[in-house]
């Protein structure tokens, strides 16, 4: 039994890092949203970016200009496609 749970609680930790690796932001793709962002007049933690399953990229806890707060949802490429008040 000991055994069969540390073979479950290994299979879901590397599962969880290969689910992490592939929801990774580049480098490249935060910069890019990062001036997305700055053209938009809001800023944000880049730790707050998320891949959505369609390629596109969740922006949590975005503040924008006049001090709002936005949950922000960009395509693939970079167009807005969603914004929710926080």
């Amino acid at each position: 039994m000991k055994r069969l749970l540390t073979t479950a609680a290994a299979c879901g930790i590397a599962a969880s890092a290969a689910f992490a690796a592939h929801h990774e932001v580049s480098e490249e793709k935060v910069e890019m949203i990062m001036a997305k962002l700055t053209e938009m007049k809001c800023q944000m933690d880049a730790d707050d970016i998320e891949v959505t399953d369609e390629g596109g990229y969740d922006l949590d806890d975005v503040i924008c200009e006049g001090g709002n707060q936005f949950d922000i949802e960009l395509d693939a490429e970079m167009n807005e496609v969603s914004r929710r008040a926080e």
